[in-house]
């Protein structure tokens, strides 16, 4: 793709984001990441040491790829905050992805400690990226507070489920002054191509990658979707018609 996403002044070429957790071994890891084309990998800030690893997250992908911390487990807007101070001082970045779960059952994001940790991690000069719901008027909240981009699910995290409200995410799209990335739920490459399609600047995902019967295959089709679905978004689908519309003349035939 030609044109780059821009997220806190940062130019990406890859619309693809992806998380580092959940693979079979470090070296799937790597390939699945590497065939995804995504220049963004999440890691948790809780899982900087991997014990099960001979060297660290940072060791093994700092030098290729922007690392992108995330408070993944925080329940508490003071959580998070702590969380993203120590991503900071350990990552040496200031770019965050923000979650504050609400629910431990669901995952859903806490609305109200989720407006509070940006607030206060916007005024610390972090490019804040938040997960969110999927309601325009949060992401509009979070956009006004200053967060780089947002972050709405496209269903529960892990789910696979896919887009379960096209439409909301669409609004979203058509509404957000700051770019949108669908993240959680996507289950297949159908499902990136779609919320490229609707409007999302971007793609966040991890799971549907990391636990796929072959996850570099997958990876490779979600580049490919991505990229698709950005392509599909800019040329303009047909509009949907309730009835039959012909692409050949109907004059000029035999009998008529």
């Amino acid at each position: 793709m030609t044109e780059s996403l821009v997220i806190g002044g940062s130019g990406l070429r890859s619309r693809l984001l992806i998380g580092s957790a959940g693979y079979p071994n470090q070296q799937v890891m790597l390939d699945a990441i590497a065939a995804s084309g995504a220049e963004v990998v999440t890691v948790s800030i809780r899982r900087i040491s991997l014990s099960g690893y001979s060297e660290s997250l940072v060791d093994v992908l700092g030098d290729h790829y922007r690392l992108l911390p995330n408070t993944a487990g925080c329940a508490t807007a003071r959580d998070a905050v702590l969380t993203a101070r120590l991503a900071r001082e350990s990552l040496e970045t200031n770019w965050i992805k923000l979650e504050v779960i609400g629910d431990r059952e669901t995952l859903y994001p806490d609305v109200e400690e989720l407006l509070k940790a940006a607030a206060e991690l916007v005024a610390d000069g972090f490019v804040v990226l938040p997960y969110c719901n999927d309601d325009p008027v949060t992401c509009r909240k979070l956009a006004d507070l200053g967060c780089a981009a947002v972050m709405p699910l496209g269903a529960p995290i892990g789910s696979g489920l896919g887009l379960c409200n096209p439409r909301a995410i669409e609004t979203i799209c058509t509404r957000s002054a700051v770019p949108v990335i669908l993240d959680a739920g996507i289950g297949t490459a159908s499902d990136a191509a779609l919320a490229l399609e609707l409007g999302c600047a971007g793609v966040l995902l991890n799971t549907a990658v990391a636990k796929a019967r072959q996850p570099v295959a997958m990876a490779a089709a979600m580049r490919a979707a991505v990229e698709a679905g950005r392509g599909a978004y800019r040329a303009g689908r047909i509009p949907r018609r309730l009835h039959a519309d012909p692409s050949s003349p109907q004059l000029g035939l035999i009998g008529s």
